[in-house]
């Protein structure tokens, strides 16, 4: 156990012997600034550039010579693409100019040829890699040309057959139609139906002819000789349904100039067959033979430039090798000065790091290394120190305001419990309201109901009496048969209305204290929502009008609806007609768009003061804080309209003309899923509850 560390030291002094010089060189670079050390390398490769430059500039004496070897055979490589290239044109224009002859190409053509020729006496016969084989090329130019000067010969011959021949009984043709047309007095004529087939095949003759002529393709030439057939069928027909002189002239001499039609197209067929012929055995032969010779050269000077690029790689890597062992030797000083330069910052530099790690992760006690050193880096050492510092007083800051955040939280979340308390209290008492108010209007009808049920059984009892006293007259039978059926009625009547109001406020107490989304009719709400408040219209001297058209139907929370037009009502009832002050109230709605519906409460009441106005809607903003107004009414309302509806909500108002709320909802509610997405997730509905309240 002892003898394993004993063996390893020796090993371990040259390695901290290493470390500690190059400590030490690094010591010692740091008392140089950044800039010069910088500056120091820059200098080094400028002498590299400098050795290099000199080497370069010898080996591009040596390679001049073998790479004027190369330059020339390119040369000449150029010549011989440019005379292929020349060629080729000329071939081109040859053909163009057979098809459609013009001065403009025959100039073009000459000029051409004679730039062939030029370069062909000139710079070919000057070059000393081509000047062996020039004659060659001139003999196949020659011919090349020669053959041009036959096939224009060629050429006006077809060109006068055509005009001629073929153009010439064509135009007397057209003119023959013309006078058997006019010498044909009306379309229903027998002769019609075959003139019209004979001047469409002389139409089409035509555009074969003319295709054929301009671009030789059998598929033409058959055109024009199947329509040529067609006019010949057609001629004798005619004759026999011509019923006049002139119509049986006219198709003589078309019969005459159709056949004469038929020998120019014929001969203006072994014409262009003869130029055809003169095309591919002088031009395009004679071009293809000049390219053979072309390609020929070409080979012979690809071989020479090969010849001249092996002298030139030779050359070029004799320099290279000697400028890469100088490059190797200036590289191997860089870099070591590099990597002492660079350890001269980079060791610096990882302290800072580690020191700023340090800081990030909150370990403010350990020390920044290197603050007396004299460089940029010391001076960036002193710069963490003194952020060191400053995080340690931040923390110090952040501890204390934490400390007071807590302290507030704590504040606000009893202010929060103590506003959710208020607003609870507001929403019983207003529900416990309009529960004594609508217990107070069933009480008329089932005190009434229980009167009539009470004197309906007295007047049982003694009937039953006189029954049993003796015979029953008929007048007396008659008599219970009429008070009971009064009885009844009255009975049936007065529950009937204890039932209607019950229904109502059952519903209405269903939807608020359950705030359950479902699709429900806008007027029928409005309706029941309006006859849970009657008692309070019974109290105040408030007329209330509805104008809810039917068929507007809204995907949203009835409960909600019906809490906003009460907290309405109510904030009206107790502002805008304050004291038992009469007036009235309008509900009105109307569709807007086809997405939205428009609801309008109005009151012609007390109205508002511009301040009033702006905090109307603020939580626990009251006019009436010493009668028992908690403020929260209308705030609730806003609330609903905007977060659980996804409406919007205005007021317009005035002091002593009234007050307008204006409530824009979609038919849609926005603030929760639709009656379709409700049930497919479970079938029930489980919504926020929400009461009533005013202000």
């Amino acid at each position: 156990m002892t003898g394993a560390p004993q063996q390893q030291r020796p090993a371990e002094r040259p390695a901290s012997f290493a470390a500690r010089g190059r400590f030490r060189v690094v010591q010692w670079l740091r008392a140089v600034p950044i800039r010069w050390r910088i500056l120091s390398i820059a200098g080094l490769n400028s002498a590299v550039v400098m050795v290099l430059a000199i080497l370069i500039w010898n080996g591009a004496n040596v390679l001049g010579s073998a790479w004027d070897d190369v330059r020339q055979v390119r040369e000449s490589d150029k010549i011989l693409a440019h005379l292929e290239s020349e060629t080729s044109r000329l071939q081109n224009l040859i053909h163009r100019y057979i098809n459609q002859p013009s001065p403009e190409l025959f100039a073009e053509i000459l000029l051409l040829r004679e730039a062939v020729l030029g370069t062909l006496t000139t710079r070919a016969s000057n070059d000393p890699m081509l000047s062996g084989s020039v004659e060659r090329l001139e003999q196949v130019t020659d011919r090349f040309l020669n053959g041009f000067g036959e096939l224009r010969a060629v050429q006006a011959t077809i060109t006068k057959t055509y005009e001629q021949q073929v153009l010439g009984p064509a135009r007397e043709m057209a003119g023959l139609y013309s006078i058997i047309e006019g010498a044909t007095g009306h379309r229903d004529a027998q002769i019609w139906p075959a003139l019209g087939r004979s001047r469409e095949a002389f139409t089409a003759l035509l555009v074969a002819a003319n295709a054929y002529y301009l671009s030789p393709a059998s598929a033409s030439a058959e055109d024009a000789r199947r329509n040529t057939e067609t006019i010949e069928k057609t001629i004798p027909v005619m004759t026999d349904l011509a019923d006049n002189d002139l119509q049986r002239m006219a198709l003589t001499r078309l019969k005459a100039r159709t056949v004469a039609l038929r020998e120019g197209m014929a001969k203006l067929t072994e014409q262009l067959a003869i130029r055809t012929e003169l095309l591919r055995n002088t031009i395009d032969a004679s071009q293809a033979e000049a390219i053979a010779v072309i390609d020929e050269l070409s080979v012979k000077m690809r071989q020479r430039e090969q010849k001249a690029q092996e002298t030139f790689d030779k050359t070029l890597s004799g320099i290279s090798r000697r400028v890469l062992s100088i490059a190797v030797m200036f590289l191997g000083i860089i870099l070591s000065a590099g990597v002492l330069i660079a350890l001269s910052i980079r060791l610096p530099l990882q302290q800072i790091l580690a020191a700023m790690h340090a800081i990030t992760s909150g370990n403010y006690d350990r020390r920044v290394q290197g603050t007396t050193a004299r460089d940029e880096v010391g001076a960036m050492a002193r710069a963490v120190d003194v952020f060191r510092e400053n995080a340690i007083a931040k923390r110090k800051t952040e501890d204390e305001l934490r400390a007071s955040k807590e302290r507030a939280e704590s504040a606000l979340l009893e202010l929060n419990t103590a506003q959710q308390n208020l607003i609870d209290a507001e929403r019983l008492a207003a529900l416990g309201g309009l529960v004594a108010g609508v217990a107070h209007e069933v009480n008329n009808p089932i005190g009434i109901s229980l009167t009539v049920a009470s004197s309906f059984a007295r007047r049982a009892d003694t009937f039953e009496a006189e029954l049993r006293s003796g015979p029953l007259r008929r007048s007396k039978l008659d008599e219970f048969v009429k008070s009971s059926r009064d009885a009844a009625g009255q009975l049936v009547a007065n529950l009937h209305r204890a039932a209607e109001l019950i229904q109502s406020f059952k519903q209405v107490a269903v939807d608020r204290s359950h705030a359950e989304r479902r699709q429900f009719s806008l007027s029928e709400a409005t309706d029941q929502i309006v006859a849970s408040l009657r008692p309070v219209l019974k109290k105040a001297a408030i007329t209330l009008s509805v104008d809810v058209p039917d068929g507007l139907v809204i995907d949203g929370y009835p409960g909600s609806y019906g809490q906003i037009l009460t907290n309405l009502f109510l904030n009206a009832a107790n502002h805008a007609f304050a004291d038992g002050r009469s007036g009235a109230i309008s509900i009105s709605a109307r569709a807007r768009g086809s997405d939205d519906v428009e609801i309008i409460f109005a009151d012609n009441g007390a109205g508002m003061t511009p301040d009033v106005q702006r905090q109307a809607f603020d939580p626990f903003f009251t006019t009436r804080r010493n009668e028992g107004g908690t403020g929260l009414g209308l705030h609730i309302v806003y609330n609903l309209v905007t977060q659980q509806l996804g409406g919007r909500m205005m007021l317009e108002s005035r002091l002593g003309q009234g007050t307008t709320f204006r409530i824009i909802m979609p038919k849609v509610a926005k603030g929760g899923p639709t009656i379709t997405d409700q049930t497919a997730a479970d079938g029930t509905s489980q919504w926020p509850n929400r009461t009533m309240s005013s202000i």
